[in-house]
């Protein structure tokens, strides 16, 4: 089942234009934990689009959020977001 949601997440975020899109199930490492009692997921979220330019992280979690509003709470408990640019993406870490 968190296979589709996986998929519906990847639809609905296919608007922002991702050069990178990566979606891992973390599901496993809250079993027992109460959002996952009722079969939510837990998710890590990693995006890359050229969209991001010019918004604070607010607004980019934001531009997230609002395109994966209709799964939450049901199908997405919990998710872990990183929302970056293509330069934030590319540019050398220290």
């Amino acid at each position: 089942m968190n296979a589709d949601r996986m998929a519906w997440i990847r639809e609905r975020l296919s608007e922002l234009d991702p050069v990178t899109l990566d979606v891992q199930d973390d599901s496993h490492r809250h079993a027992g934990h109460a959002g996952a009692a009722g079969g939510a997921g837990h998710f890590r979220l990693r995006i890359v689009s050229p969209r991001f330019a010019g918004l604070n992280r607010v607004a980019r979690h934001r531009l997230v959020y609002d395109r994966l509003a209709d799964l939450m709470p049901a199908h997405i408990h919990a998710l872990a977001l990183q929302a970056l640019t293509p330069e934030e993406d590319s540019a050398p870490t220290s």
